[in-house]
């Protein structure tokens, strides 16, 4: 079946779900984030939307996020966890949760970055489900290393860089259709609820 192209919206619209300065993703559309802290970034994200959050991992793989783990970030009964057998069902729910509109974002955990034509299809789903259903459902693609899913909205990197006691965190964006590569040193809010502090490093490499 033909992809066909998609008009491109604007990030800087209010409809963007925002952490904090620049650090702010289309809704809609299918991002990527890579590197070792990579679902860290993705709860983060989640903690900034309402309603449920569906999380998307192969049964099969060893590491599984834990809900108990996330009280500190968002109310862990707000995750739905599904976890299909086979590997082509990954991305077949992924799309078919993108066209239905039902939640404000999904996350798939995957073994590796999807190919063009499957990132094309998930984008083609979220504009449909923007169009008919409830939610301007946000997509994110978990993937290992270095990433490299292609037709992707954006791509982030996230790995530690704490310091004794102190949290922080190394992100990177480093592909946007909008943005400049960016890199910033990220911390947690002082109280629950509150903002999130960052400060700008030299760009990301390509």
């Amino acid at each position: 079946m033909a992809v066909r192209h998609l008009p491109h919206p604007c990030v800087d619209d209010d409809k963007a779900l925002t952490l904090t300065g620049d650090i702010r993703l289309a809704q809609a559309r299918v991002h990527e984030i890579c590197g070792p802290a990579r679902r860290s970034f993705a709860t983060w994200l989640a903690a900034r939307t309402t309603g449920p959050v569906i999380w998307l991992a192969p049964a099969w793989q060893a590491e599984q996020i834990n809900p108990d783990g996330l009280c500190d970030v968002m109310d862990p009964a707000r995750l739905l966890l599904v976890r299909p057998t086979r590997a082509e069902d990954l991305l077949w729910s992924m799309e078919e949760i993108l066209r239905a509109g039902a939640v404000a974002l999904v996350a798939g955990d995957l073994p590796a970055p999807p190919g063009l034509t499957a990132v094309r299809r998930m984008h083609l789903a979220a504009q449909t489900g923007a169009a008919e259903g409830p939610h301007r459902t946000l997509g994110l693609l978990l993937t290992p290393g270095e990433g490299g899913a292609p037709g992707v909205e954006t791509r982030w990197h996230m790995a530690g860089a704490h310091v004794g006691d102190t949290r922080a965190w190394h992100l990177a964006r480093r592909r946007a259709r909008t943005r400049p590569p960016q890199s910033w040193r990220i911390s947690p809010p002082l109280q629950p609820g509150g903002p999130w502090r960052s400060d700008a490093m030299p760009d990301a490499p390509a």
